[in-house]
């Protein structure tokens, strides 16, 4: 639920404000990554410890959901980087 209210707040953002459109885009990339890595954590939380090889697949769950929010991280620095280059603005 929070998760879709930030994307549609930065789709609406977008929408209202043309410029800086790859700042949008890393933003999004970071929300749905980042998605994605809580639905993996999950995912391994909540996987049946009775199973015979629960172990591993419960460590592979979260070495992916920990990959996933790397790159989730790596796209937010970029996007943080993208919103404060500095423009310059023609008087003309």
């Amino acid at each position: 639920m929070v998760m879709g209210i930030a994307i549609f707040v930065t789709v609406f953002l977008w929408v209202k404000n043309k410029n800086n459109k790859l700042g949008y885009i890393w933003t999004l990339l970071h929300f749905l990554l980042v998605s994605a890595a809580i639905y993996f954590a999950l995912k391994g939380i909540t996987f049946g410890y009775n199973h015979p090889m629960a172990s591993e697949e419960i460590s592979l769950q979260m070495g992916i959901s920990g990959v996933v929010w790397a790159l989730s991280m790596i796209c937010l620095v970029i996007a943080l980087f993208k919103f404060s280059k500095v423009r310059k603005h023609s008087d003309s």
